[in-house]
């Protein structure tokens, strides 16, 4: 079946936005009209609203013509009035108002808000029961013809005003004020706020705990316009919200800021507010705010009643202002090698109900302005961690004795322990993250240790032991002669490094460690290298079955370790390197000759070495011929003064043009 053709048009030029048209259906020659017409509209009923507290009723007009600024009018039919209308006011007549509407209208209680040219509302700023009854919004026609409605009604009923809301002391505040009241930093809040109301309609109150002010108010509010500040709610719909701000969201993640219902007595519910543990932004005046709320015909929640009790100020005292860190002894101590040393860490200015979370740390700087170490910290939950490469275990201990004291012994005294002792303490308000920063750090004074040490001088001498020119497959002998001068008994650590590389001696390699407790450390991954002890005072490196690779240059290195009264063992600090030890191997060739008659010059200067790799050349008589050969001569000796000369055989082996011995 073909669609009927339909044409829109309008009744006169001019229509207004939501003007009237006419709608025409040609359908078997016969035209259907079908015209728009003017509707008003109000919010179904019947509404409930509350005395004493703000009624605003939206009315808007559609389907009209003229005008886009559209006048609008409002009466009220009270009940028992004989269903006559009173005029309470009018925007295009000023003296609309009948009697009882002139003068609230003229002091702005009653009003017309315009929200767009055709929807304005009416607004009574403080209901009153007499307004309870049927209001009518009428708009004044601008209509080529009278077509459709031209007002529309409501039911608006008043209750009377039966919200309560009071304080209630709470455990932690006994008074009936919080006017003064302060807290340390750290320490639990708890606030109480008890609401009723009695309506013989169905209404949901909902609960904000606010304040405003305290430190850094508006840093927190910034951009918001006001400087009062929602903490947490308990909205209409009894779902709990926390404070849009940072500051409260964040500790109601973490269960920080708690609010809950109880029943109180008679009709009263009662509400908590719990912050576990206040920071310096939470001072200030705080506020509980109670609203009254009923839902509509339409389906949406109104808040029909409030009250706001001021519940009074509260001031938060910083820990960073009370916090005080002492160490005793103080200034400076003096105690003999072993002598058992304690170090008493005194913390005060925290309040009990703070509870807070501290850490707490030993440091030590080193004699002279040496470089700061941590040496001990206790965690919160009272795990003591300890810096491996500078306590010995079993002989320093870290305890708490008291309240808020916390003391570091050493029950034998080393030189190492020598310094500029520090108590530092951190304190949270909640337990400690990677991210969070303390609220409060504070240091004490240092107290300076010094170790009264006997004197200790050591020297160390190393060299090659005699022997046989050394080639590849002898075995390296290297002697270490140690000398030291003291009182009292000692024993010495040692290592042996090589230096492999002669142009870089950073690149060191310990071969071998001898602790003073007698026990050895073999650090290379060969097997035949050997440490002993020939003579007192000579320790021996061997080097088995030696490579070419093993040539280079050698170091002994020598720490003397003490005895303390207690016969425990100390590091003394007194400490020698040898000088560099040169280690040279000469080469073996494939081929044997017999034996080589050579002419060395030599002079006084010249000293026989079992090693070196500084090439000399030479002559020879070989079947009437004269061949040039190269000879390995030890190193630094360049120039060999010929002031007297000597025959010698001697055995060597030839490999291609080079002859070596």
């Amino acid at each position: 079946m073909a669609a009927h053709p339909v044409l829109w048009v309008p009744d006169r030029k001019g229509a207004g936005s939501g003007g009237q048209t006419t709608e025409v259906t040609v359908s078997g020659g016969k035209a259907v009209m079908v015209v728009t017409c003017r509707e008003v509209s109000l919010p179904p009923g019947p509404l409930y609203r509350v005395a004493g507290f703000p009624l605003s009723l939206p009315c808007s007009v559609s389907g009209y013509d003229g005008s886009p600024i559209q006048d609008f009018e409002w009466f009220l039919y009270r009940n028992g009035a004989g269903g006559n209308p009173i005029g309470a006011i009018s925007t295009r007549d000023r003296n609309f108002p009948y009697a009882p509407f002139k003068s609230r209208v003229r002091a702005g209680e009653v009003r017309i808000e315009r929200d767009r040219g055709d929807m304005v509302r009416l607004v009574i700023q403080r209901l009153r029961a007499e307004d309870q009854g049927v209001w009518e919004c009428y708009t004044p026609s601008t209509d080529a013809r009278y077509l459709g409605n031209y007002s529309s009604t409501v039911t608006v009923n008043v209750m009377p005003d039966t919200l309560q809301v009071s304080y209630v002391a709470s455990s932690q505040m006994s008074s009936r004020s919080l006017a003064g009241q302060s807290l340390p930093e750290g320490a639990e809040l708890e606030l109480t706020c008890a609401a009723s109301v009695q309506s013989e309609q169905h209404t949901h109150l909902s609960v904000t705990f606010s304040a405003r002010g305290g430190v850094d108010a508006a840093a927190v509010d910034a951009g918001r316009g006001h400087n009062l500040r929602e903490i947490i709610s308990i909205a209409q719909d009894q779902s709990v919200v926390p404070g849009r701000s940072k500051l409260y969201a964040e500790r109601y993640a973490n269960r920080g800021i708690i609010l809950d219902k109880r029943k109180a007595g008679g009709e009263r519910d009662l509400y908590v507010l719990r912050i576990a543990q206040v920071v310096p932004q939470d001072g200030g005046a705080y506020f509980c705010n109670v609203a009254q709320w009923i839902r509509d015909p339409q389906g949406e929640w109104e808040k029909i009643a409030q009250r706001t009790l001021e519940l009074g100020n509260i001031t938060i005292t910083p820990l960073a202002d009370t916090l005080t860190v002492t160490v005793t002894p103080e200034g400076e101590v003096s105690l003999p090698i072993g002598s058992p040393l304690s170090l008493s860490c005194a913390i005060s200015g925290i309040s009990p109900s703070s509870r807070p979370y501290m850490l707490i740390q030993w440091l030590r700087g080193g004699p002279g302005g040496g470089a700061e170490l941590s040496l001990a910290q206790m965690a919160p939950d009272g795990v003591v961690s300890w810096r491996e490469d500078i306590v010995r275990k079993g002989e320093v201990s870290f305890e708490k004795e008291a309240e808020g004291r916390y003391t570091l012994r050493f029950f034998s005294s080393h030189p190492a322990d020598a310094g500029l002792y520090q108590c530092a303490v951190s304190i949270y308000t909640g337990l400690p993250s990677v991210t969070q920063i303390p609220a409060a750090n504070q240091r004490s004074n240092g107290v300076n240790i010094k170790l009264k040490m006997k004197a200790v001088t050591v020297r160390a001498v190393a060299g090659l032991s005699e022997g046989p020119t050394l080639r590849r497959g002898h075995t390296i002998s290297l002697l270490c002669n140690v000398s030291v001068e003291t009182v009292g008994l000692t024993q010495i650590e040692m290592r042996w490094l090589a230096f492999h590389n002669r142009e870089d001696l950073s690149s060191e390699t310990v071969l071998v460690e001898l602790r003073h407790d007698g026990t050895t450390s073999f650090h290379s991954n060969r097997s035949d290298i050997s440490l002993d002890q020939p003579t007192l005072g000579t320790y021996r490196l061997r080097i088995h079955n030696a490579r070419m690779e093993e040539q280079g240059l050698y170091q002994c290195q020598v720490t003397v370790w003490g005895q303390d009264q207690h016969g425990a063992w100390y590091n003394t600090g007194a400490s020698s390197h040898s000088s560099l030890v040169q280690v040279y191997m000469y080469s073996q060739g494939q081929y044997r000759l017999g034996s080589l008659h050579l002419t060395l010059s030599f002079g006084p200067s010249f000293h026989p070495h079992f090693g070196g790799s500084v090439q000399r050349t030479l002559r020879r008589s070989d079947s009437g011929r004269c061949r040039d050969l190269l000879l390995h001569e030890p190193p630094g000796k360049k120039e060999c003064p010929q002031v007297g000369h000597r025959e010698e055989t001697i055995p060597h082996r030839h490999t291609g043009n080079r002859w070596t011995g």
